[in-house]
């Protein structure tokens, strides 16, 4: 399965099965998560078999129930960190898609995790992780022309970054972004809203994962 099939297929799942994820499985994403880290700076953790953390009253009112697993997204403070999360978040998140597991982005409906926070860094977001009741539904999006500088005689990597850009999982389905492509060079803003820098950082990942060209952040 390509990396936009893998796209297609994810949804947010917030209700898990007691399954355990297999140890072949957690290798994998164990290794991403030092491979992203070693790349980025950030500090992901994969945590496995603690119910804890999805068992708040938080995340009950975030509806999530039977998840034991999660990945926590620490970093030291910057003004990238954000983005950074979202970016490299969103590439675990399909690598488990891959694996047969779902998950789900959780800025706030969650309870204390068990992560390590060193000095200077912060937990940034947490993404529950496992074997979904359920695959998911599919998120309503808005129209490409507004969210992008539509055009017919866009060019075919554009529109395939683009198409992978609206499979994106963002904060409350709110899609605040805008890419506007001048040339060959893209660039990508935020449009505001919460988590705002996350989002960007993973609609980001999408264009540049299907469409292999870069996409610039504008200040």
């Amino acid at each position: 399965m390509d990396i936009l099939e893998i796209m297609k297929a994810r949804h947010s799942v917030r209700q898990y099965t007691p399954r355990k994820i297999e140890d072949e499985k957690r290798r994998v994403l164990d290794e991403l998560a030092t491979a992203c880290n070693k790349k980025s700076g950030l500090n992901i953790q994969v945590i496995y078999d603690e119910p804890r953390c999805f068992s708040s009253i938080m995340a009950h009112y975030g509806k999530f129930s039977g998840c034991s697993n999660y990945i926590a997204i620490v970093g030291k403070k910057d003004k990238h960190l954000e983005e950074k999360a979202g970016y490299y978040g969103e590439k675990i998140v399909l690598k488990a898609q891959e694996l047969g597991l779902n998950t789900c982005w959780a800025a706030m409906t969650h309870g204390k995790s068990a992560a390590r926070i060193e000095q200077g860094e912060k937990l940034v977001i947490l993404i529950a992780l496992g074997y979904g009741a359920n695959q998911g539904t599919i998120h309503k999006n808005k129209k490409l022309q507004d969210v992008c500088n539509y055009s017919d005689r866009m060019p075919e990597w554009f529109r395939q970054g683009m198409e992978a850009v609206m499979l994106a999982p963002t904060a409350i389905n709110q899609q605040r972004f805008k890419f506007t492509l001048d040339g060959d060079r893209v660039s990508v803003i935020s449009t505001g809203g919460p988590c705002s820098k996350i989002d960007l950082g993973i609609v980001k990942y999408h264009f540049e994962a299907v469409s292999k060209h870069k996409a610039y952040m504008n200040p």
